[in-house]
């Protein structure tokens, strides 16, 4: 069990995975940044100079994704090779993360990114034709260069997740420290739909610094989720989704 500086949270995701475990830092060292008022998204790119990209950005996300502006297009499948990890679960202050084991990716006409860890938003990030779902996973994958992609699994309200039920069950009761939960095992695959047919587009992160060049892999059908289980995560994040970004002429392709 390690502490996380409040600093990780601010940097991007790529760089917080190459980084090694540090001592805890003061909190001066990273602007605070939250999801509304003061220090909420219309205010990021002013709250510190590396999240200028959060307001100056072209390419940001989320976005929403109408299917009049869709060029359908034959891609290619996204092949899904994820193995079982030891549960390592931390609320960093901003979402409920999981922390995945090496060894599970995914390939997308050839090219490999490795799964290294997946979170939550609370009501999902991507809209649909102008709608939200109850929320959004983000499986958050980086190639052999750092580059990004994620992939977005919408969750709609129905019936119960075992998979989810089994991260809340371990729900941390503290912030910014991972814990590791010897006696239970996840495998993400459980979370994705049986239909794994997506938008893609080029994107960003969705949080601070808000770096462009990510591949965002969005996928059209939702994994079914409890309102009870909504209701247990909004608890601890009510509202934890940025609002929508401008397209700005980008081409979003929908696999057929």
């Amino acid at each position: 069990m390690f502490r996380l500086p409040r600093s990780l949270v601010a940097l991007s995701i790529g760089a917080l995975l190459s980084m090694p475990i540090l001592a805890p830092a003061a909190e001066h060292d990273a602007p605070h940044w939250s999801y509304s008022g003061k220090t909420g998204p219309a205010t990021w790119g002013k709250l510190e100079e590396d999240f200028g990209t959060c307001g100056l950005g072209t390419a940001q996300s989320p976005i929403d994704i109408h299917d009049s502006a869709v060029k359908k297009a034959d891609l290619p499948t996204i092949q899904f090779d994820y193995k079982a990890s030891p549960l390592k679960i931390i609320d960093n202050g901003h979402t409920i993360q999981v922390n995945y084991a090496p060894g599970s990716s995914i390939t997308v006409g050839g090219k490999q990114y490795e799964l290294v860890q997946f979170h939550f938003h609370k009501p999902s990030e991507e809209k649909i034709n102008g709608k939200n779902f109850a929320m959004v996973a983000h499986l958050v994958h980086k190639d052999a260069d750092g580059k990004l992609a994620v992939v977005a699994v919408l969750l709609s309200t129905g019936h119960d997740n075992p998979f989810i039920k089994t991260l809340w069950a371990n729900l941390p009761n503290d912030k910014e420290m991972e814990h590791a939960v010897d006696a239970v095992t996840i495998n993400v695959a459980d979370l994705l739909p049986k239909d794994r047919a997506y938008y893609t587009f080029t994107g960003s992160l969705t949080t601070p610094p808000c770096s462009e060049g990510v591949t965002w892999f969005v996928l059209k059908h939702p994994a079914s989720i409890s309102k009870s289980e909504v209701a247990r995560f909004g608890k601890s994040y009510p509202m934890n989704a940025r609002p929508v970004q401008p397209v700005n002429g980008r081409e979003i392709t929908a696999s057929k």
